[in-house]
């Protein structure tokens, strides 16, 4: 299989510290602002909408524990597509994936704003939160261009950090749930009171929370052991996510009377149970995992367009690596000025819808590639999931269910990303012939 080795970058990672990695690249904005929205969408009935996307995500997460145990360069979903189904499909996965992750960050920086306003109101202002903004990014630019082991150390630290008050959000609040109130069994109640759109709206939603953990399959080329460790990292993550999401959800919509109404339901849930300290320990925490999630993302989501830079699909310079750190530090900071750019000039909520709407089509074409892959490499040193062919239609199935809610503001944005993909495809066909003229001249 092409593209197996990008020697110029240093393998570093560890199976646990890509687990570290998956799980910091999910939990991030998504659980401190969702289960408001979803809360809005179903009520009392919202925690088994987590179990639900999780199975739908969980399926399609089978399908790249297959795919990206065969691969061990940077690219991601990328160089899924590209093996599978030739450059033109590898590079539209390329931008939609892009896109995911952009919109992605900079809804973590939005949250990141509102979430400090509760110690520092006057960062609602422009000018202070565009300055704050850049400095929090170009923080972890600085650090990312040094190394991928100051990277993933910092990941790791960040990754620990927020687990730890939200791991006592959702074990505390489930004790005070117990003590408190009497338990009803609203989840028999969730398919008869709400209608369906509904429920693949919230789960449309939820894919913003679950997803990420592709992003972190990215790095590959710097991981020690991609085949073995990617599936171990992405199931073990899953599990811990759907556990702790879960939770999570019913504690709010037990605690808080009217979730839905608030852009901060953790910090008001830990208000109503422990005062002022809890609001303050969960708005610290809220901080802390934002943070952390953006570290995720400028570690592995800059590999993609250095990635693309490596196979020619984009302009050389992306590919470049740092003479002294061996790290693409133009990819770090072409993104990191994109995410700055986009947090300035987008909502939280509007940044969360599109990047799970991209995240779909992204998960589609991993799915089919499975069966591609398995037939043209049958012999292929790599995990095998049971009945994998069955699992790459039924994530296919979920993805289009959930592609039928995308709004038409979504889908021109989409369109848009796949026309500047086509035009780069054209250019990079257009850039090889040349280089073959050449060649023969």
């Amino acid at each position: 299989m092409e593209h197996q080795e990008s020697h110029r970058l240093v393998r570093a990672m560890g199976r646990w510290t890509l687990t570290a990695l998956v799980i910091n690249s999910i939990i991030g904005s998504g659980i401190f602002g969702l289960p408001s929205v979803v809360a809005g969408y179903l009520g009392r009935q919202s925690p088994l909408a987590y179990l639900l996307a999780a199975g739908g995500i969980g399926i399609v997460l089978a399908c790249f524990a297959e795919v990206a145990s065969q691969f061990g360069a940077a690219g991601g979903p990328y160089l899924y597509a590209r093996e599978a189904f030739g450059r033109f499909i590898g590079i539209e996965v390329a931008w939609l994936f892009w896109l995911a992750k952009l919109t992605a960050a900079a809804a973590a920086a939005n949250l990141f704003t509102n979430y400090l306003a509760e110690f520092w109101p006057f960062v609602q202002e422009t000018v202070p939160r565009l300055a704050l903004l850049a400095g929090l990014i170009g923080l972890l630019a600085a650090i990312n261009i040094r190394g991928i082991q100051s990277g993933a150390a910092v990941s790791n630290v960040f990754t620990v950090a927020k687990l730890a008050p939200l791991l006592f959000f959702a074990v505390a609040g489930a004790v005070f749930i117990l003590r408190t109130h009497p338990t009803t069994p609203y989840l028999t109640q969730a398919v008869a009171s709400a209608p369906i759109r509904s429920w693949l709206e919230a789960i449309l939603v939820l894919v913003f929370a679950y997803g990420g953990f592709e992003g972190a399959l990215v790095p590959m080329a710097e991981a020690k052991n991609p085949r073995h460790d990617a599936p171990f990292a992405l199931f073990v993550s899953m599990a811990v996510v759907t556990l702790l999401y879960s939770t999570i959800q019913y504690v709010v919509i037990h605690v808080v009377s009217a979730a839905a109404l608030t852009d901060r339901p953790l910090a008001f849930a830990a208000q109503q149970m422990w005062g002022t300290a809890g609001a303050v320990m969960i708005t610290v925490g809220a901080l802390l995992s934002v943070y952390g999630f953006l570290t995720a993302q400028m570690l592995h989501t800059p590999r993609l367009t250095f990635a693309l830079g490596e196979s020619g699909d984009f302009p050389r310079f992306f590919a470049r690596i740092h003479a002294r750190y061996r790290t693409p530090h133009v990819s770090i900071l072409v993104f990191a000025g994109m995410v700055w750019c986009l947090a300035a000039v987008g909502s939280f909520q509007w940044n969360v819808t599109l990047s799970s709407v991209a995240r779909l089509f992204i998960y589609g074409f991993t799915c089919a590639s499975l069966p591609v892959l398995r037939r043209k490499y049958p012999n292929a040193h790599a995990y095998r999931l049971p009945a994998g062919n069955l699992f790459a239609v039924l994530g296919m199935l979920f993805v289009a269910a959930l592609a039928s809610r995308i709004s038409r503001g979504d889908g021109i944005v989409l369109l848009v990303t796949v026309a500047v993909a086509s035009a780069n495809w054209l250019w990079s066909r257009g850039r090889r012939g040349e280089m073959l003229i050449s060649k023969l001249e």
